[in-house]
């Protein structure tokens, strides 16, 4: 660029030459710019008239005159190579002088069609931020065809809920287009933090509400936030606690992935359980596999597998402390593993002892003692360290059932003669017996701080409080009646709002009472899901994790809503 502009430059010997001749006709540029240079007088006369100096300052006067007429002619050819333009601006010195050259600027006119539109959009961001709200835009083209083509909405049946009137049919496609447009927000609502006026209505409001205080608590257990800004505003949890207590009627459940989907089981599920840190969960069955899983609800990745070789697997459970998995099946033995060992121990049979089934099995909450059942109404008592039998209790008739007391320091059993025995293992002797109200033989028991439930084969459940029991009223506080087979299984959850009652002789029969109301849930079990025949039931030590097995091999694992931790 720089040799291109000294080749036009003229040299000092011409401009004596150009002083001398005053030129007749101005210079023409292209795009028809002139720019003109003012004659100057008879250059002879003056060299005459002036000194030496006053040459030397008037040839230097030419030379800047010229070099800032070359300065513009570069300007204007290939643009400002060292400085920016400032269009509209004439130096000082024409200022001064008056010089008029108005074809070194030019405004274009071209685009003043095209100013309009910007013109258009700042007056309608200008309406939209009226406080009417803002205003709907023109749309830009419109389609002819939807004026002349008409749809048939009746027909087909899927755009019959685009109907207003019941007998209409025919409508135009512009009024088909809207209704579509219609029915989209209407599928799909709109979110009101993404617009612009709603925002600001709702941060004026919260502004002048900010010293008002938030309701705590709503219907299902979630704080009442405002907003984004109210969630950032406090370090209170956004999850109220399972201290609230969970209502009668309707179970808020989801359903996750099943418990064993790594790893189903080729035979029925006989025995599932939670440990106690609630991301393990054990599973037995009669294929004598048992496993282990662990528990987030999307995954249950696998963690081991144990093949019992000569031991179908009819109950499996943790001790209480988490250390051992007690298991046992129709077998005169039974193991213990050892969870921090790896280490699998069989024992039996049992000194002085004939059972040839160890099958059914209570471990008591201190994890100090096995209790299981035996033959002839004997329950043998089998300390959990070293494995070796330490004592029996004998009933009247046949052991069918039996359950710890909270602390461990009782025993209640059932069985063939209706009754319901109450014994101390302090003194190993029976200290209260009743009869259960209408039952004949009984088949499942559990308890949960004062209460305890009793089934019975006639599928009866009946609730009682443990001190009036034991204080002589044989009337239950509330009977189940909601199945018609023999009671299998019953589970009270952690807080002993929830009872599990479950026969394994007929498909879906399995119910969850709510304990406070003696209801049960109505919503349970779902309506569009099979559970196949239950067999056995847990739930986690926070309540948050409901596992069911059952005899297609499959634990199915749902999560209560109600409880926030597993």
């Amino acid at each position: 660029m720089t040799s291109l502009i000294s080749q036009n430059s003229i040299p000092k010997d011409r401009a004596k030459k150009i002083k001398r001749k005053a030129p007749k006709e101005p210079l023409l540029l292209e795009d028809k710019q002139e720019i003109e240079v003012r004659p100057e007088p008879d250059s002879d006369v003056l060299v005459m008239k002036k000194n030496k100096k006053e040459r030397k300052e008037e040839s230097g006067r030419l030379e800047i005159e010229q070099e800032r007429e070359m300065k513009k002619l570069e300007s204007f050819l290939f643009g400002s190579l060292h400085s920016p333009v400032e269009f509209g601006k004439d130096s000082e010195e024409e200022l001064r002088e008056g010089v008029d050259d108005p074809a070194l600027f030019f405004t274009d006119r071209s685009a003043d069609c095209k100013l309009s539109v910007y013109e258009e959009d700042e007056k309608f961001l200008e309406e939209s931020n009226d406080d009417r709200g803002p205003k709907e835009r023109k749309p830009v083209w419109l389609d002819e065809e939807e004026e002349r083509t008409h749809v048939n909405i009746a027909k087909v049946k899927r755009l019959r809920k685009l109907r207003t009137e019941e007998d209409e049919s025919v409508i135009s496609g512009s009024v088909y287009v809207s209704r579509l447009r219609a029915q989209h927000v209407k599928m799909n609502p709109s979110t009101d933090w993404a617009q612009l006026d709603s925002r600001e209505r709702k941060y004026r409001s919260d502004d002048e509400d900010s010293d008002e205080e938030n309701g705590a608590v709503v219907a299902r257990g979630y704080k009442d936030v405002g907003g984004v800004d109210d969630v950032l505003r406090t370090t209170e949890d956004l999850v109220v606690k399972s201290s609230v207590k969970l209502l009668p009627g309707l179970l808020e459940y989801s359903r996750l992935v099943d418990a064993n989907a790594e790893d189903p089981s080729n035979g029925p599920i006989t025995s599932v359980q939670f440990h106690r840190n609630a991301q393990l969960l054990l599973t037995g069955g009669l294929d004598r596999r048992l496993r282990f899983f662990q528990i987030d609800g999307k995954r249950n990745t696998k963690i081991q597998s144990i093949f019992v070789d000569d031991c179908p697997i009819r109950k499996a459970s943790f001790l209480p402390d988490g250390s051992q998995v007690i298991i046992a099946g129709r077998r005169k033995f039974f193991y213990s593993f050892d969870l921090v060992k790896a280490k699998m121990d069989k024992i039996g049979p049992l000194t002085g002892r004939e059972e040839k089934s160890l099958e059914v099995f209570e471990v008591s909450p201190d994890s100090s003692t096995i209790a299981f059942l035996g033959n002839e109404g004997y329950i043998l008592l089998v300390s959990s360290k070293t494995k070796e039998l330490i004592g029996t209790l004998k009933m009247n008739g046949t052991a069918r059932s039996l359950a710890f007391s909270n602390d461990g320091q009782q025993l209640l059993t059932s069985g063939g003669d209706g009754q319901i025995y109450h014994w101390d293992l302090r003194t190993r002797a029976c200290f209260h017996k009743a009869v259960d109200e209408g039952c004949i033989t009984g088949t499942a028991l559990c308890t949960s701080g004062n209460l305890f439930a009793a089934g019975s084969d006639s599928g009866i459940v009946n609730i009682y409080n443990g001190d009036e029991f034991l204080g002589g009223k044989r009337k239950p506080i509330k009977t189940i009646e909601s199945l018609t087979t023999k009671v299998d299984f019953m589970k009270f959850n952690n807080d002993a709002q929830v009872l599990a009652i479950s026969s394994s002789m007929k498909k879906n029969s399995l119910k969850l009472i709510h304990v406070p109301s003696f209801t049960v849930f109505s919503n349970w079990p779902p309506q569009n899901r099979t559970l196949q025949y239950p067999r056995c039931l847990d739930f986690s030590p926070g309540g948050g994790f409901m596992a069911m097995g059952n005899a297609a091999g499959k634990v199915l694992l749902y999560k209560l809503n109600h409880y926030v931790n597993a």
